[in-house]
């Protein structure tokens, strides 16, 4: 485990973190094309929320905040360049709703610098719940994440009445995998 927090963001950053709908690795393709390495990654010290506020009133997007004892597990993406991660900003909307900023991830290989997308507080809050077709983009992960940890996405509560036109608008659709 990494007792290491917030490195220099000036630093050159070959990898990113994904906690959320980038874990699925159909849709990594679609926004940014192709990456060198994919590998399982954890977040120590920070926890996996649905507090992010969306396009769709009370839906939300997955977030991550720090939080001592718990631990955010994702895929770990090698960039084929440091500049890449710029082609993913626009899907975050950042620096509008989620800031850009390098923390340190375990693997098993030990620790790297990584960017991370974090929602800006003032875009958060409760009483948000995840489409379950967003989820799903989650879910799709499966092979990077633990057991225990897939099985505990699994059972989180979703939204399960949205429309097309709703899900159009948080970029997801029923049929698509990306």
């Amino acid at each position: 485990m990494s007792d290491r927090g917030t490195c220099e963001s000036d630093v050159e950053v070959h990898y990113y973190f994904a906690y959320g709908s980038n874990m699925n690795a159909a849709r990594m393709q679609a926004r940014i094309g192709d990456t060198r390495l994919m590998q399982s990654a954890c977040l120590v010290g920070w926890r996996l929320c649905f507090d992010k506020a969306s396009r769709v009133d009370g839906v939300a997007h997955a977030n991550v905040r720090k939080e001592e004892g718990e631990q955010v597990e994702g895929v770990l993406y090698e960039l084929t360049h440091p500049a890449q991660i710029r082609d993913m900003d626009p899907f975050e909307n950042h620096p509008d709703e989620y800031r850009r900023q390098v923390e340190w991830v375990d693997t098993a290989d030990g620790p790297l610098a990584a960017w991370v997308y974090v929602a800006l507080p003032e875009k958060t809050g409760s009483g948000r719940l995840p489409a379950r077709e967003y989820l799903g983009h989650l879910l799709a992960g499966r092979a990077f994440l633990s057991s225990a940890y897939f099985e505990r996405l699994s059972t989180q509560c979703c939204i399960d009445s949205l429309g097309d036109e709703a899900l159009r608008s948080l970029g997801i659709s029923r049929t698509t995998p990306g």
